[in-house]
């Protein structure tokens, strides 16, 4: 099950820095997640200072 980032995001990038598969980008006001690359390894939840990464 992918992760999704939630409009919690505070747009540090902490997740895009630190996803090993580079799958997390920019979008309009918050990061999002290209859902049908993600592994679910759950490094960018664990990453996130607000919370705002969950499975999907």
């Amino acid at each position: 099950m992918a992760y999704v980032i939630s409009d919690d995001c505070i747009m540090c990038g902490s997740c895009a820095s630190e996803c090993p598969c580079g799958i997390i980008s920019e979008g309009d006001g918050k990061y999002v997640i290209d859902a049908d690359s993600c592994v679910d390894c759950g490094t960018c939840e664990a990453t996130c200072p607000v919370g705002a990464i969950s499975q999907a």
